[in-house]
């Protein structure tokens, strides 16, 4: 497939109707979240709700998550882990934490609030039985309807068309509309996972190693792209990413930044 590579340049772009963290306190489900440190930092965008009882859950982020938890995992910690834990989030680029005070915890222990203020990580708490699976379904709906009207996606034009007939960039919207919307870092993050699996064929070994990351890393980014990018397995709709994915690395990529721009 012959076409003209002009440059890498990324897409850059940030949508301004990716909701806040404070936008999704106030869903129905949500409803009883209490908010007990990081207020300051509550305007981020958040990309993705993850339950998460594991140590190294930082090392799946892609960054703009917020965290759910039953404190099961934090309860077996001592405060120097646990102030470990909270700083691997933060440098991960977490956005938040949500912990339920039901079952382990009846209060939020000293050294998980300290650890929160000091690293700047918003604490969202609980403190009767909710249901992570309606705050999930709750939290990435909201997310995912902020890309404005799908576009119909042709896969009949090819890289040299599209860029002749000035199409490029609506065809990049979309097949990625959804991914372009999000911040910098989980952006490239997810577009790079996406070009991997695609040319191993969705081998997860495989990807894990051309990313140099673990399987159950690409296993948890492979969850986020099928909620975003609809029929991933369908051979046309891979054609499509193949091509768009190509796009963003040429002009494509910078006609679509500049026109978010203005």
């Amino acid at each position: 497939m012959a076409h003209t590579e002009v440059t890498m340049t990324p897409v850059r772009l940030e949508d301004p109707m990716l909701p806040t963290l404070a936008e999704l306190l106030t869903l129905p489900a949500f409803a009883g979240a209490e908010v007990v440190s990081g207020h300051a930092h509550l305007t981020q965008p958040v990309t993705w709700v993850h339950v998460s009882e594991v140590a190294d859950a930082a090392r799946f982020l892609t960054g703009g998550e917020l965290l759910l938890s039953t404190g099961s995992l934090l309860a077996r910690m001592t405060d120097g882990e646990l102030d470990g834990f909270v700083a691997s989030l933060a440098q991960r680029g977490a956005h938040g934490l949500a912990l339920e005070l039901v079952q382990v915890f009846r209060d939020v222990p000293p050294a998980l609030l300290g650890a929160s203020r000091l690293h700047g990580l918003p604490l969202i708490v609980f403190r009767s039985e909710v249901s992570f699976a309606a705050l999930t379904r709750a939290a990435h709906a909201r997310i995912l309807n902020h890309g404005g009207p799908a576009l119909d996606p042709s896969l009949a034009p090819l890289l040299d068309a599209l860029a002749e007939t000035g199409r490029s960039v609506a065809f990049l919207r979309a097949q990625l509309g959804p991914l372009l919307n999000l911040p910098a870092r989980p952006r490239s993050t997810l577009l790079g996972t996406l070009d991997a699996l695609l040319t191993t064929n969705f081998n997860m070994a495989e990807t894990a190693r051309r990313l140099g990351v673990r399987r159950q890393t690409v296993y948890y980014r492979l969850e986020q792209l099928r909620a975003m990018l609809p029929d991933l397995d369908e051979p046309r709709r891979q054609l499509g990413l193949h091509l768009a994915l190509e796009l963003t690395r040429s002009e494509a990529g910078e006609a679509l930044s500049t026109a978010e721009r203005t």
